[in-house]
């Protein structure tokens, strides 16, 4: 591999690893490590602003094939931000109250 070969990869490399992470951030995919959905829409925003930046400093020094994959996970990440950031939140759970004594009816009295 090449010098202009490895910084290819290596880009490839850090696009995906933020494509990873916010999807992560955004509930999409559950933490490798708890198995648990978490999600941070604030670190998300963080994470599709930094790939913004790093397009934006990058700009007409990217291979057609670097700036299409930047595009395309930045598109992604956003479309999906939109629709994490639109869904209504779940509610809290709580835990249901005890069923009513067994043997009668609530309200009702025993003799």
């Amino acid at each position: 591999m090449d010098a202009n070969e490895k910084v290819q990869f290596l880009f490839t490399q850090l696009v995906l690893m933020f494509h990873t992470a916010t999807m992560h951030q955004l509930g999409k995919i559950k933490n490798p490590i708890t198995g648990a959905i978490e999600r941070d829409l604030a670190a998300a925003q963080n994470s599709i602003d930094i790939l913004d930046m790093l397009r934006e400093k990058t700009r007409g020094n990217l291979s057609e094939n670097e700036n299409r994959l930047l595009s395309t996970v930045i598109q992604e990440l956003k479309l999906n931000y939109v629709d994490e950031a639109n869904k209504k939140p779940e509610p809290e759970h709580t835990v249901p109250p005890p069923p009513p004594a067994s043997g009668s009816p609530e309200g009702e009295k025993t003799q």
